[in-house]
């Protein structure tokens, strides 16, 4: 199974922006609040060099935040980075 981690933080609303996209999507991911837990905040530091969240990781992959997975939304890569075959309009 795809491993997808969200950083994020409860109060944020682009962290629930981003987990909507994702559940959308039907994905199942790992939520890891960062407020909550200080160690795992500076785990995310370590993994991308970024404060801000949310930060998602897909399979490994740092993909960046909110407004970046919109972007591989946007351009129709989301899905085949989720590992799922692109939704095609014309299919009942």
């Amino acid at each position: 199974m795809l491993e997808v981690v969200v950083y994020m933080k409860r109060t944020c609303p682009y962290s629930r922006q981003a987990m909507d996209l994702l559940n959308e999507k039907g994905c199942e991911f790992q939520k890891v609040d960062v407020a909550a837990d200080e160690e795992r905040h500076k785990e995310m530091l370590r993994r991308c060099g970024r404060q801000t969240v949310p930060q998602i990781f897909i399979a490994g992959r740092h993909v960046g935040g909110c407004d970046d997975l919109y972007d591989l939304e946007a351009r129709g890569e989301l899905d085949a980075l989720l590992g799922q075959k692109a939704q095609d309009s014309t299919s009942p």
